[in-house]
């Protein structure tokens, strides 16, 4: 009987040791630290382990780095150089705020310009700029390690960041690829890589589904369109800016794509001559009433095809057009109803 109860004691105790073992087999993440944001890997309490293949496929590709120092190219044609992964960052537009926050950095924005609204979050961003103007004593005292500028500030504001030593990268929206560049680029020096990536999924799957359905058109189908952000004078884009390239994709011809680039006012004999059938406008704020109404108001273009035909149109939000940023995608759409609504529905 002694014999009996010894033997299931040791039975016990083997089936307890037993049950011990599996249970520090089945957790051994418990003692091991993962690779650290750097790509160093940390130091571990526990003997190495080596981790199962698939644990790699599931990480984020938002936490992968790109190997710092890394040298890019700026809208400007500007080689910057990001020593390490940004932790202080200040943008000087509204546009790139939004991208900034889009890529989730919502963290490492320290400053922004008085005209950044979007998200909610960059409202209580500490402000640095007006329009064109940093406050560079501000500015500094924020320490930045990286300062995103646009290239209206290329003539005053980057030469004096430049001299303070500031690390500055310049975007300049000229087409919607190049807004799309710009992010996938401010993805890569922040270390968003993963999110800028489904970020311009996003955004190309929205542009895809509107060019798609307008590159086929025949010239005679893209009807002639103004756009204006003034009125008075009237001011209007020409070629080798993103708003022409929105009005093509839209399945529009752009009526000043061949007369000039950029921004620039014309006449009202010019508007009467070129005789546009869509005219889209926008403003800041509450000037884009002001726009809408001194359009249609202007009896010298009773005649044009455009107001004719009651197809004088305003963006639901100038931001959405104005901004080259993320919503550009959805200013695109809502321009593509205005110059066809028999193929991407009316406005609503």
């Amino acid at each position: 009987m002694r014999r009996i109860n010894s033997n299931l004691l040791l039975i016990v105790i083997l089936l307890l040791a037993l049950a011990t073992a599996c249970v520090n087999a089945a957790t051994p993440a418990a003692n091991i630290d993962t690779t650290s944001q750097s790509g160093n890997a940390s130091s571990t309490q526990a003997p190495a382990v080596k981790q199962p293949q698939e644990s790699k496929s599931v990480q984020s590709e938002a936490d992968v780095l790109p190997d710092y120092p890394l040298t890019v190219v700026d809208d400007l044609g500007r080689k910057v150089t990001i020593n390490k992964q940004p932790q202080r960052i200040i943008s000087l537009a509204p546009s790139n705020t939004e991208i900034l926050f889009a890529l989730g950095l919502d963290d490492k924005i320290v400053g922004v310009t008085d005209y950044c609204d979007y998200p909610e979050a960059a409202k209580t961003k500490t402000r640095v700029a007006g329009y064109s103007t940093p406050d560079l004593e501000r500015l500094v005292s924020l320490q930045p390690d990286l300062i995103v500028a646009e290239s209206i500030q290329e003539k005053t504001v980057l030469p004096a960041l430049e001299k303070l030593g500031m690390t500055v990268f310049v975007a300049e929206a000229t087409t919607l690829d190049s807004i799309l560049n710009d992010i996938s680029l401010l993805g890569k020096i922040t270390g968003k890589i993963g999110v800028a990536s489904r970020l311009l999924d996003t955004m190309n799957s929205k542009i895809n589904s509107i060019a798609s359905k307008t590159q086929n058109l025949s010239s005679a189908q893209r009807l002639r369109v103004l756009y204006a952000n003034w009125h008075d004078p009237i001011w209007t884009m020409g070629r080798n800016t993103y708003i022409n390239d929105v009005i093509n994709k839209a399945g529009g011809t752009n009526i000043y794509e061949a007369d000039f680039e950029n921004a620039r006012t014309v006449s009202l004999e010019s508007v009467i001559t070129k005789n546009p059938q869509v005219i889209f406008v926008s403003g800041m704020g509450t000037s884009v009433d002001i726009v809408y109404k001194g359009i249609k108001d202007e009896t010298r273009l009773y005649t044009v095809d455009a107001l004719a035909n009651n197809r004088v149109y305003k963006i639901s939000n100038a931001n959405l057009i104005e901004r080259p940023g993320p919503r550009i995608v959805d200013g695109l759409i809502e321009v593509a109803k205005m110059i066809h609504p028999e193929i991407f529905g009316e406005l609503k």
